[in-house]
C-alpha cells in the first residue's frame, strides 16, 4: 500500500540539533505538515466520495427494479381480482399491460410460470408470490446498499472532520510558537 504521505530530511537543515524535514504527497515535494495533512485527508475524503457515487447508482437501480416489479404485481394483482370467485382451475384471465409485465420479467431474468397474456388461476397466484419473493429480496438488498451507503457517508464526513481538526490545531500549534518565541 502506498504511503499517503512521505516524509523526506532536508538535508543540513536542523533547528536546535532536531533535523528539519518536508513533506511530500502525490510526488509534491516542500509541503509543510498543515497541508501534507489536508492534502491527503482530502484525497481519503474524495476516494470515498467516488465509492458513495457508485454506490448511490446502485440504489437507484434497485429503487427502479423495485418499482416496475411493483407495477407487475399490481398486474398480476388485477388479474387475480378479476377473476370470478367461484374460479374453476381451468379459467383464464387477460393480463394487463402483458408487453410491459414480459419486458420487466425479461430484463430482470425473473422466470414466471404460464406467463402468456390470459392465464389461468393457479398461474397468477404463482406468479403473484413469485414477483413479491423479487420485490422483497430486492428491497433487502437496497437495505443492504443504504446501510453501506450510509457508512460511506460517515467515513467521508469523518474524514473531512479529521483533516479540518489537524488543520485547526496545526495552526495553533504554530501560532503558540511564534508566540512564545516572541516573534
Amino acid at each position: 500500500m502506498d504511503k499517503a504521505i512521505e516524509v523526506s530530511d532536508i538535508s543540513g537543515d536542523s533547528v536546535y540539533g532536531i533535523a528539519q524535514v518536508e513533506y511530500i504527497v502525490d510526488g509534491q515535494p516542500g509541503l509543510n505538515f498543515a497541508d501534507a495533512i489536508a492534502i491527503a485527508s482530502f484525497k481519503v475524503a474524495t476516494a470515498i466520495e467516488d465509492s458513495t457515487s457508485a454506490y448511490a447508482a446502485v440504489i437507484t437501480a434497485r429503487q427502479k427494479k423495485i418499482d416496475q416489479l411493483g407495477e407487475v404485481l399490481a398486474c398480476f394483482d388485477d388479474a387475480n381480482a378479476n377473476l370470478p370467485t367461484k374460479s374453476q382451475s381451468t379459467d383464464t384471465v387477460e393480463i394487463k399491460r402483458f408487453t410491459f409485465v414480459k419486458s420487466v420479467a425479461d430484463y430482470y431474468g425473473i422466470s414466471i410460470q404460464g406467463l402468456s397474456s390470459t392465464m389461468v388461476r393457479g398461474d397468477v397466484q404463482k406468479a403473484l408470490t413469485e414477483v413479491q419473493y423479487q420485490i422483497d429480496k430486492e428491497d433487502n438488498l437496497l437495505q443492504q446498499d443504504m446501510v453501506s451507503m450510509q457508512s460511506f457517508v460517515s467515513k467521508r464526513d469523518n474524514a473531512f472532520s479529521t483533516a479540518s481538526k489537524i488543520i485547526r490545531k496545526t495552526n495553533n500549534a504554530a501560532s503558540s510558537t511564534i508566540a512564545n518565541i516572541g516573534g
